[in-house]
């Protein structure tokens, strides 16, 4: 299986066994009255000789004017922006997808058992029981578990723990063995899914603590394969989900 060194996500290290506001107007002062040259009815003013109709009308041509300018910009503003640029470097961050329904009880209690998620993504925990085969494997406490999205959606994990990071991960590398090989690409048929196969490094807070294998399983499933120190998961979901899946669970 290649490596297409895309990292995986960053993960929390797996405890060990034993610890889990009008302005006001001035009027213009008039002459002295009876002053000479004075004529009641003259459209002059007092001070200036102006005749008196010119401020209003001077008055209202400005406010005219104002009044085209905002109508300008306003319809500038609500165009149909046919032509307006994108914002640059906008990003449209879709939400995860939450279950629909209401995750079942676990009955393990242990540390390890705890730590692991009642929910992924849209799917929710339906059962749960040991697993027998990875704890006759050598693992000190191993589960089988069903998650449903409600629907016909349905995830297994596989979670196990062993003593050692070096006994976790020779038994991860025999279940990595088994992954079916890449199917043939078919030149004809548009892409579905992720690009797989796809492999990595695991990290704890920055710090390498395991590796990752997908693959495609060829029958509408992926099967993703992980260590995270003395801990081993295995994930079979539908195809499209399965990267998302391994990249949302939480160890």
């Amino acid at each position: 299986m290649s490596d297409t060194g895309r990292p995986g996500p960053d993960r929390p290290a797996v405890p060990p066994i034993s610890s889990w506001q009008a302005p006001q107007r001035t009027t213009p002062t008039g002459a002295a009255d009876g002053a000479e040259g004075d004529q009641p009815g003259t459209e002059q003013t007092a001070s200036s000789g102006r005749p008196a109709w010119l401020v209003p009308v001077a008055i209202g041509a400005a406010v005219l004017v104002l009044a085209a300018i905002v109508i300008a910009i306003v319809l500038g503003s609500n165009g149909d922006g046919d032509d307006a640029e994108p914002a640059a470097g906008s990003t449209v961050q879709l939400p995860s997808p939450t279950p629909t329904v209401a995750p079942a009880a676990r009955p393990a209690t242990t540390a390890f058992a705890a730590a692991l998620p009642p929910t992924v993504l849209q799917y929710a925990l339906a059962t749960s029981v040991p697993d027998t085969d990875w704890q006759a494997a050598g693992a000190l406490e191993a589960y089988t578990e069903t998650y449903t999205d409600g629907a016909s959606g349905t995830v297994t994990f596989r979670s196990g723990q062993w003593e050692t990071p070096e006994e976790a991960a020779a038994f991860a590398a025999t279940l990595v063995a088994a992954l079916p090989a890449a199917p043939t690409p078919d030149p004809s048929a548009s892409p579905t899914g992720p690009a797989l196969p796809q492999t990595g490094e695991v990290t704890a807070a920055g710090a390498a603590a395991g590796t990752y294998s997908i693959a495609d399983a060829g029958d509408g499933t992926g099967v993703a394969v992980w260590t995270n120190g003395t801990t081993v998961f295995q994930a079979t979901a539908p195809l499209a989900d399965v990267v998302d899946l391994y990249n949302a669970f939480p160890l």
